[in-house]
């Protein structure tokens, strides 16, 4: 059973769709850590061009999930709320494997370094357990 869906999390991050790729979160640390879910559809408006015939998440959106959910993380906390969340920096980000329609990606952020507002966090996706996508997260409370 999930902790949040979509309809909760909107309640505490300003994505909307088409730009909320997350469906829910599993589990939550205030301030420290956040699971996600996203269940990929051949629905998704990105598949008509990447690629036609061959559909691919675009690496760049599992890294705005993983932000998204480590955004949940950091605006659950009470200090927080009502505030967004922006990209301060992208580092060591790597790639692992494809994300098609029918992949369940599995979205893990951990807050390991804060300093007001602005904070660091160790994000990885991974499908049936295995990592898609990795990355070193910066973002700033606006």
């Amino acid at each position: 059973m999930s902790l949040y869906t979509a309809k909760e999390i909107m309640d505490i991050i300003p994505h909307r769709y088409p730009f909320l790729l997350i469906d829910s979160i599993e589990e939550l640390e205030p301030g420290a850590r956040a699971l996600g879910k996203k269940c990929v559809t051949m629905n998704e408006p990105y598949f008509q061009g990447h690629f036609p015939g061959n559909p691919v998440m675009p690496g760049v959106l599992i890294i705005e999930a993983l932000a998204q959910v480590g955004a949940v993380a950091i605006l659950s906390q009470p200090e927080w709320k009502g505030r967004t969340a922006y990209f301060a920096g992208i580092d060591k980000a790597k790639f692992r494997q494809k994300v098609m329609p029918g992949d369940v990606l599995h979205l893990e952020t951990t807050i390991y370094k804060v300093k007001g507002p602005v904070g660091v966090g160790k994000a990885v996706a991974t499908v049936n357990g295995k990592v898609a996508a990795e990355a070193e997260l910066t973002f700033a409370i606006g």
